[in-house]
C-alpha cells in the first residue's frame, strides 16, 4: 500500500518548495500513475527553456531596429554618424531601381555559396579520412591543425601572389575559412561514435563503403551540422574582407566605393544585406538540423 507524502502543513521544509509540494500531492494514491507522469512532465518543463516562441529569431533584430528608429527620430543619433533607417530604405529603393544592388547582391551570393560548397565538401572528406583511418589521421590532422592556428585573412597576400585578384582568389579565401570548422566538428563526431556500432557493423560484415554510409555519416551528422553553422558565418566574414580588396563588384565593393564619397547610408545598407544573408543562412542550417535530427530528444526541443 502506498503512503501519501506529508502535505505542506505537516512539513515546513516541504512547504518551502511549492513545486515539490504539488508533486507530492499529485503523487498520492488518489492521483495514480498518470498523475505522477503529468507532474514529472510539468517539473521538467519548468526546468527547461520552455516552449518555442513563434518567430522568436526575429525578436532580437526587431528590437535593434526599434532602438535605431527611436534614436534617429528623437535626434539622439546624428545622421552624419549613422544614417536614419528611412534614409537607408530610400537608398535601397534607388539602388534596386537602377539595378546596382541586385547585380552586386548576386555576385556576392555566388562567391559565398561557391566558397561554402567547396570548403564544406573538402572539410568533410578530410574529416572522413582522418577520422576513419590512422594513416589519414597521421597525414591530414597535423596540417589541418597548423592551418587552424593561422588566420585565413593572413593568407590573403599569398593567395593574391598565387592567383591574382580575380574570382579564384576570393572563392579560395572563403573556402579556407569554411573548411576548418567543418573538419573539426565532423572529425570530433566521428571519433565519438559508439564502438558498439563498429563491432555490430563488423559482425554483420558491412563493407567499408556500407559502414561509412550507414554508420559513420549518420553518426557524424550532428557534428557536421554544427560545423556547417560556424562555416556559414565564416563564409560571410571572409566575403566582407575579400570584396573590399581590389574588387570591382559585390556588396563589399559597393561599400568601399561609398566610403570614398562619405555615403554612410550605402555602407549601412551593405551591412544590413550581409546581416540578413548571414541570418537567413544560419536559419536554413538550423532548420535542416531540426529536420534531419528530429529523432533526438534534446533540451531545446
Amino acid at each position: 500500500m502506498t503512503t501519501a507524502l506529508p502535505t505542506s502543513a505537516a512539513s515546513p521544509r516541504l512547504a518551502s518548495y511549492p513545486d515539490l509540494t504539488a508533486t507530492a500531492e499529485i503523487s498520492s494514491p488518489s492521483g495514480g500513475p498518470a498523475a505522477r507522469r503529468l507532474s514529472g512532465r510539468r517539473l521538467r518543463r519548468r526546468l527547461g527553456p520552455g516552449r518555442r516562441i513563434p518567430y522568436g529569431l526575429a525578436l532580437g533584430p526587431a528590437l535593434l531596429l526599434a532602438v535605431w528608429v527611436v534614436a534617429s527620430a528623437t535626434g539622439a543619433l546624428d545622421a552624419r554618424v549613422l544614417s536614419a533607417p528611412w534614409t537607408v530604405v530610400t537608398t535601397a529603393h534607388e539602388l534596386i531601381a537602377d539595378g546596382r544592388l541586385l547585380s552586386n547582391l548576386l555576385t556576392s551570393a555566388q562567391r559565398a555559396f561557391l566558397g561554402l560548397a567547396l570548403g564544406a565538401g573538402l572539410g568533410t572528406v578530410l574529416a572522413l579520412l582522418a577520422g576513419l583511418t590512422r594513416v589519414g589521421e597521421a597525414l591530414v590532422d597535423g596540417p589541418v591543425q597548423i592551418k587552424r592556428a593561422i588566420p585565413t585573412l593572413a593568407l590573403i597576400p599569398l593567395l593574391i601572389l598565387w592567383f591574382g585578384i580575380g574570382e579564384q582568389m576570393k572563392v579560395l579565401t572563403i573556402a579556407l575559412g569554411v573548411v576548418i570548422p567543418v573538419y573539426v566538428h565532423t572529425h570530433a563526431a566521428l571519433r565519438t561514435i559508439d564502438a558498439r556500432y563498429v563491432e555490430l557493423a563488423e559482425t554483420v560484415r558491412l563493407t567499408r563503403w556500407q559502414f561509412v554510409r550507414k554508420v559513420a555519416l549518420p553518426g557524424a551528422l550532428p557534428g557536421f551540422l554544427m560545423g556547417l553553422r560556424l562555416a556559414v558565418t565564416g563564409a560571410w566574414l571572409a566575403l566582407v574582407v575579400v570584396e573590399q580588396i581590389n574588387a570591382t563588384s559585390g556588396i563589399g565593393y559597393m561599400m568601399s566605393l561609398a566610403r570614398s564619397y562619405g555615403q554612410t547610408e550605402i555602407i549601412l545598407l551593405g551591412l544590413v544585406v550581409y546581416g540578413l544573408f548571414g541570418l537567413a543562412s544560419d536559419s536554413a542550417v538550423r532548420l535542416i538540423e531540426r529536420k534531419a535530427l528530429s529523432w533526438r530528444r534534446i533540451l531545446a526541443g
